[in-house]
């Protein structure tokens, strides 16, 4: 290669070094580079919302049997517990007033109901309850058979899982107090240990009047007692401040039914 020729190339590769140093600067001032060619990251959007913890999962009491009705006699607690079906609005204003009167109480869901209403399935464990299945569409479960009631069970159960990561922590046979032996293998197959039964109604789906929904249970609860009312009655919204008044004044504290149980 000639001097001149030598000379040409160093002009040459001088003029790209300066070309391409020009082209960093400006893509550097325009924001077009990645930040990893600069050393950085690169940019990433706002984090995403936290995921709520999952709801507590079933849990076998051993020395119970499967089908529980109540608690220990010897301690001043007691379990009220609320079929979740109807009216969300009388729903939240049942909870805000077990809230205000110190109670945790337990919501056995019905999984046509969470289909309508999902917000409320976080707002019953948002609020310190339990939160458990009351079959899919609250049929008569006993006339059903294993098969069938488990597909109802399962139902319901998928419904809670998708909304809270667990399928409940309790399960309660629709329709009736107490399940045949088929329910409570079907409850069992669908992950469900026991079967929770209650030994106090308060029958406020008769609406008799708020005063006759108190009276039914005070007449009864003692105690361990595990007491079944319902959401979607303005007459159980009302009874619930005396309702709440009266065991206080024996004692008795409202608990949801697993702290009862433990």
């Amino acid at each position: 290669m000639t001097l001149t020729d030598r000379r040409g190339a160093l002009r040459a590769g001088a003029a790209a070094a300066l070309a391409g140093a020009a082209a960093g600067f400006l893509t550097n001032a325009c924001g077009t580079e990645p930040d990893a060619a600069r050393g950085g990251s690169a940019p990433r959007g706002p984090a995403p919302a936290p995921r709520p913890p999952d709801a507590p999962a079933p849990r076998r009491f051993p020395g119970l049997p499967v089908e529980i009705a109540s608690g220990p006699r010897d301690r001043p607690r007691v379990a009220l517990t609320f079929h979740g079906q109807g009216d969300p609005a009388l729903a939240r204003a049942v909870l805000a007033e077990a809230e205000k009167g110190g109670a945790r109480v337990t919501v056995l869901a019905v999984g046509e109901w969470l289909d309508s209403y999902p917000d409320v399935a976080r707002r019953v464990l948002d609020g310190g309850h339990d939160l458990g299945n009351h079959t899919q569409r609250h049929l008569d479960v006993n006339a059903m058979t294993e098969d069938e009631a488990h597909a109802e069970i399962a139902a319901c159960a998928t419904r809670l899982r998708r909304l809270t990561g667990s399928i409940g922590t309790w399960f309660r046979p629709s329709r009736t107090q107490h399940a045949g032996a088929a329910v409570q293998r079907a409850a069992g197959r669908a992950g469900y240990p026991h079967v929770l039964s209650y030994d106090v109604d308060s029958l406020d789906h008769t609406s008799p009047g708020a005063p006759a929904v108190v009276r039914n249970v005070t007449a009864r609860v003692r105690p361990g007692s595990v007491v079944s009312l319902h959401f979607g009655y303005a007459d159980t919204l009302a009874a619930l401040p005396p309702l709440l008044a009266d065991l206080d004044r024996r004692g008795l504290r409202a608990v949801t039914t697993t702290e009862l149980l433990t």
